[in-house]
């Protein structure tokens, strides 16, 4: 008898489908009902321990144990008062298209189906909105630590040029190739310095200002040293919203010097290149347009649902140089279905891709870029609610300047964030709030990342009354606060000074 996955009863499915539906969007219009985090309860815990299924049950059972088990303990970023880390909250526009996607099934590695042409829609939109050549090119990967990743693979690509690294190797080029970042990047650049072969030790980080900006002067003074010292300067990476802060680099500046100094310049902009949505939060960004590359998240910013990155590149021939492979399976044909010259697996690694694009286009063509890029200056004046609050505090204090919708700060007198971390921890665990915590000049800092388009000035006014609340328990009941689990690994020390 043949087997095939499909219902044997499409009626009874389209029910039970229906229901599901229904139970999301539920979900979604009752959000501030119910706690931002619930802890797995042991219950769920052991559900997900059984032994591998040799026989299906029902989808309504299925179903069941999804709503039993799973959906009570989501990460809460779509809750209003999640604050804690740059994550998107989603739209239900967005999850109706990743639906639609699934039914479609497309593999978006390659071929001539209109999948492809979506991507490539995004990819001049988002050309547009940067400011970068019409024919830029551009592709979807997970996040922008993939696409930071991939970024510095096309500049290393670019800096071997006729040596080519990709047949030769690294030692093709006499000369250590040496990149530059602010000491606020992220962490994910030096791991691309890593998986790239280049060294985490070739990754200079360049000191930052009062705004935690990169300090251009030191940058030109690093670059001339390491020119002397006959290594190979072939990268600027610049931020656009750093992750602890938010700050922004000082981007035009970073774009003479690269200018000036025949070097590759990136852009890491995993929330904060969206801004170049927004005509008022626009010339924050000023110099963006003036990148090889930028890697940036719709899952941040856009509300895309998870995962959505994207990268963008100026110069298309020199993407697809860095990438593209001869195969035999992927032989191209003037018509039919193996039609098309440039595929997106001519532009990364991946072959197996699904269809990102789709939910990105949906939620573009749903909302508009006014609408998105006013959501976003939304975001920015919360966080300066919040600034204002702790400005006028007699108990808490900044402890960073607010750039865009980050705000980082502690309470006053606690020298080593002891209950600073006491108070993120049981907001969380009472499930009132879900700030972080970030670690800035040796001490814990709460951090409050102000992303969801879903937060209001009633959900920044509870917050600092849950603050209040929280640290004077904080202070009545002895508590132990427990070992602070700090940053490890090879990028745990200030690699340029190593």
């Amino acid at each position: 008898m043949p087997v095939n996955l499909d219902p044997e009863n499409w009626d009874e499915f389209r029910a039970e489908s229906h229901r599901a539906l229904d139970m999301m969007l539920d979900h979604l219009r009752d959000l501030r009902e119910r706690p931002v985090w619930t802890e797995p309860s042991e219950e769920a815990r052991e559900r997900f321990k059984r032994d591998l299924p040799q026989e299906g049950r029902d989808l309504s059972a299925v179903l069941e144990d999804f709503d039993r088990y799973i959906l009570p303990f989501a990460t809460g970023n779509t809750h209003p008062m999640f604050m804690g880390w740059a994550q998107g909250a989603g739209t239900p526009a967005g999850m109706i298209a990743e639906m639609l996607a699934a039914g479609m099934n497309s593999n978006c590695g390659g071929r001539n189906h209109i999948a492809i042409d979506v991507e490539r829609q995004i990819a001049a939109w988002m050309a547009q909105a940067f400011g970068f050549p019409s024919d830029a090119s551009g592709i979807f990967v997970t996040g922008t630590s993939i696409a930071n990743f991939l970024c510095l693979l096309v500049a290393r690509d670019q800096a071997y040029g006729e040596k080519d690294v990709r047949l030769n190797g690294l030692c093709a080029l006499p000369g250590q190739l040496i990149a530059y970042a602010s000491r606020e990047a992220h962490n994910c650049v030096r791991q691309a310095m890593e998986l790239a072969g280049l060294g985490a030790r070739h990754l200079r980080l360049i000191p930052s200002d009062e705004r935690r900006g990169m300090k251009v002067r030191d940058l030109r003074r690093a670059i001339a040293a390491d020119r002397a010292a006959g290594f190979r300067p072939f990268l600027i990476v610049g931020t656009a919203g750093t992750v602890d802060t938010g700050a922004i680099d000082p981007l035009d500046r970073l774009a003479d010097v690269a200018h000036t100094e025949d070097l590759w310049f990136h852009v890491d902009g995993a929330f904060g290149a969206l801004a170049a949505l927004s005509p008022a939060l626009k010339p924050l960004v000023k110099g963006l347009e003036r990148a090889d590359s930028v890697a940036f998240d719709f899952h941040k910013w856009l509300h895309v649902p998870y995962d959505a990155g994207f990268f963008l590149v100026r110069d298309k021939a020199a993407h697809k140089r860095a990438f593209a492979a001869n195969a035999a399976y992927l032989t191209r044909a003037p018509r039919g279905l193996a039609a098309g010259d440039t595929w997106p697996c001519d532009l990364g690694p991946d072959l197996s891709r699904s269809f990102r694009a789709l939910k990105t286009w949906f939620t573009i063509e749903t909302f508009g870029a006014k609408r998105l890029g006013q959501c976003i200056e939304q975001t920015c004046r919360m966080a300066k609610r919040l600034e204002s609050w702790i400005a006028q505090s007699d108990a808490f204090a900044l402890r960073a300047p607010v750039t865009l919708n980050i705000v980082c700060f502690g309470v006053k007198d606690d020298e080593d964030g002891s209950l600073a971390r006491e108070i993120v921890m049981e907001l969380h665990e009472r499930g009132e709030a879900a700030p972080s915590l970030t670690i800035l000049d040796g001490i814990p800092a709460i951090r409050a990342a102000i992303i969801n388009h879903r937060t209001e000035e009633r959900d920044i006014d509870a917050f600092t009354e849950f603050l209040d609340a929280a640290l004077r328990r904080a202070r009545k009941e002895p508590h132990d606060f427990g070992a602070l689990i700090e940053p490890h690994g090879p990028g745990k020390t200030r690699l340029s000074e190593d």
